[in-house]
């Protein structure tokens, strides 16, 4: 028997959703139009200016940087 859990960064998306009451979808958007390019000044940013914590805003980075340059 297999379970399917999310590892990584994506395991991380269900409490952003729920703690800061946005979609993942709406985060990356941010990041993406986002004048800012590198992982820590990204991380940063979602810090003080939207208030996340150090984990989320990595998550959030980490996984949309990740899908951006797959792409």
């Amino acid at each position: 028997m297999t379970e399917n859990t999310v590892k990584g960064p994506a395991s991380y998306f269900p409490s952003i959703e729920k703690k800061y009451g946005r979609p993942v979808a709406q985060w990356k958007h941010l990041i993406r139009t986002s004048p800012l390019t590198k992982h820590m000044e990204l991380v940063g940013w979602l810090k003080s200016e939207h208030g996340l914590g150090h984990g989320h805003a990595n998550a959030l980075v980490a996984h949309t940087l990740a899908e951006d340059s797959a792409a």
